[in-house]
């Protein structure tokens, strides 16, 4: 049984105009997501900002309510549940955000950011919940002396790994991680992401990491889904989309990762003039007439992209 599989998720937004402000349009921010994850994988939802990532991610852990579809978690209907309902599963699915800046309170210390998830699901002594928070702290590298500081007092990688360090004290199984490196210096990029397959494999978790970074995605995942418009146009294996990628937008993607040696540059911008002129021939066999990505369509067992 998959841990966290999407059906057909949609998060629509009314547009209102008129003297009655009556629903005129909708944006579409996903429109028809349908996913899987295994348990202990890493699964990287990549695209463009504005094509609904970061939004079906914050669905999932109940921040933004879904229009329509499904959510299951470990086989039980989570979307749509009532908030005292739901709060059963929050603790089995945690977030990383993207910005370390703002995600921490600056007015609370660490030792209360840290333990702020284990306020609110368990009861312990503050003795016991001092070592249970010092433990986590230690265990993203940090020293136990930092309990006692602020978030301002601390540099941008550390910061995140304060987050991870919350995102981990209720041995959560599932850990959505948003753009968890976007906002630091590449140096410390690698430092956090090689951190992040470290206690994946001690603590058995399973990522959803949400990208538009491509090479982060090919480093750290194990399938990658494209999204573009709010609906997926290719799934498959880090092979399968990096070697052989089938939608046209995959194709661009991967034609724009740059390319650190000069004599194969020219050959890349061969590369995307091919592609341009294949999407104005093809068109049809990427999009529909609206613009919106046709479903899924299986070219091997661990393959599937959006074309006709």
């Amino acid at each position: 049984m998959a841990l966290l599989k999407i059906n057909g998720l949609k998060i629509h937004y009314p547009l209102r105009g008129g003297l009655f402000r009556r629903v005129v349009d909708h944006v579409k921010a996903v429109d028809g997501l349908s996913l899987e994850l295994q348990r202990g994988e890493t699964y990287g939802l990549v695209g463009e900002s504005g094509c609904g990532k970061t939004t079906a991610g914050r669905t999932v852990i109940g921040l933004i309510p879904a229009t329509s579809g499904d959510i299951l978690f470990e086989g039980t209907r989570i979307s749509g549940l009532p908030r005292r309902e739901f709060a059963r599963y929050r603790r089995d699915i945690q977030m990383i955000f993207q910005d370390p800046y703002s995600s921490l309170n600056p007015r609370k210390r660490v030792l209360d950011i840290v333990a702020e998830p284990i306020r609110n699901f368990e009861r312990l002594s503050p003795q016991e919940e001092r070592r249970k928070v010092q433990f986590f702290v230690e265990r993203v590298g940090l020293p136990a002396e930092s309990l006692l500081k602020y978030p301002h007092e601390f540099s941008g990688g550390q910061r995140q790994r304060i987050g991870i360090a919350r995102a981990l004290t209720l041995n959560p199984k599932l850990i959505i991680a948003d753009e968890p490196v976007s906002s630091l210096d590449v140096s410390v990029q690698a430092q956090v992401l090689n951190f992040m397959k470290d206690i994946q494999r001690e603590f058995q978790l399973t990522f959803l990491l949400i990208s538009h970074d491509l090479g982060i995605i090919r480093h750290m995942c194990d399938r990658i889904g494209i999204m573009y418009r709010g609906r997926l146009v290719e799934e498959g294996t880090r092979e399968d989309v990096f070697a052989n990628p089938q939608h046209i937008y995959a194709k661009r993607l991967i034609s724009a990762i740059p390319n650190p040696d000069p004599r194969q540059r020219q050959e890349q911008q061969r590369l995307r003039l091919e592609l341009e002129q294949e999407y104005e021939k093809l068109k049809t066999s990427y999009f529909d007439h609206e613009g919106r990505a046709h479903p899924l369509k299986r070219i091997t067992d661990t393959h599937s992209a959006a074309i006709l």
